[in-house]
């Protein structure tokens, strides 16, 4: 999550509930057809891509930040999972602070592409440490949501890309760079973006982005399914990958469990964890590794993001 841009992190999706109608059918009305509900998001192979990018960083200097190497294995790494789950995977290239910077853009074949759903996270740390929570939590959930569309050989109405994004550290440089770079045409064709940064705090909130009505009610649904109240997410307001997208008239959402701001005491009685505390104190600092991870968060956003998805793409 970009530091001292205003912006939205992420937040949680739903699961959907389905109901067997016995009898009492309208004479002559057909049955609305069932959209199938998201597959569960198994949390331990989310961890395992959490694993995975702290190796990486481990391996290059301790970081996956922008411009060094522990940025580009990064990518390789996802990139290798959508290529080998049948993605028709894209590398975006630009230049920040004199570096080059990589987007990853992957879309599953089929469906409208005049209604495209996209999901997407920053792939990329700070250079002071690994970044896992901030942002291999909403990177690895993007993946796993991504690779579950794939066992279940999905094929929904609408056409599914999924991004992981370069330098949002910096200033958001490669999702503005991506919103920038469609045409007006393109930018039209995406009905929806939704955005995960941050989705695995250790002393975690439940954050909704309250931009779009319709997104933002996905999401709030599916947690009143799990009895987690939500709250609307104002600490990252403008300061992650939703933003462009919004600013180019894009329906956005997302997630977010907390940052460097404390959690409240009423905040606390309703998630638990340690008001006063920081919902993340590894927030941007080397302590940001695998040990950083709320595992209850992140299995329940997770699982939200694939909720979203299929519930938006049906």
């Amino acid at each position: 999550m970009k530091l001292s841009v205003p912006g939205r992190v992420t937040a949680t999706a739903v699961v959907a509930a389905a109901s067997l109608l016995v009898g009492g059918s309208i004479a002559g009305a057909a049955p609305a057809p069932a959209v199938a509900a998201a597959p569960d998001i198994p949390v331990s192979n989310v961890k395992a891509h959490l694993t995975q990018l702290q190796s990486i960083a481990t391996a290059n200097g301790g970081n996956r930040a922008h411009g060094r190497a522990g940025y580009k294995a990064s990518l390789d790494y996802v990139k290798a999972k959508l290529d080998a789950a049948g993605y028709t995977t894209a590398i975006q290239q630009f230049t920040s602070s004199s570096r080059t910077g990589y987007n990853l853009i992957a879309d599953w074949p089929g469906g409208d592409t005049n209604q495209v759903v996209m999901a997407g996270s920053h792939l990329d740390s700070v250079t002071s440490g690994a970044g896992i929570n901030d942002n291999g939590s909403g990177s690895a959930a993007v993946l796993e949501t991504a690779l579950a569309v794939s066992r279940a050989n999905h094929q929904p109405t609408k056409h599914l890309r999924f991004a992981w994004w370069g330098a949002e550290e910096l200033g958001l440089v490669g999702s503005r760079h991506y919103v920038n770079n469609l045409s007006s045409a393109n930018r039209a064709k995406i009905s929806g973006y939704l955005n995960f940064d941050m989705i695995g705090s250790p002393n975690p909130g439940y954050f909704v982005y309250d931009d779009d009505p319709a997104i933002e009610k996905t999401f709030k649904d599916y947690f009143t399914g799990l009895g987690v109240p939500t709250e609307i997410e104002t600490e990252g307001d403008g300061r992650s990958d939703h933003a462009p997208f919004k600013s180019a008239g894009v329906p956005v959402g997302g997630l977010f469990t907390g940052a460097s701001r404390a959690k409240t005491a009423a905040q606390a009685a309703k998630w638990g964890g340690t008001s006063g505390q920081a919902f993340d104190r590894c927030y941007h600092s080397s302590c940001d590794t695998t040990s950083n991870i709320n595992d209850t968060a992140l299995d329940r956003n997770s699982d939200a993001v694939a909720h979203a998805v299929w519930e938006l793409s049906s």
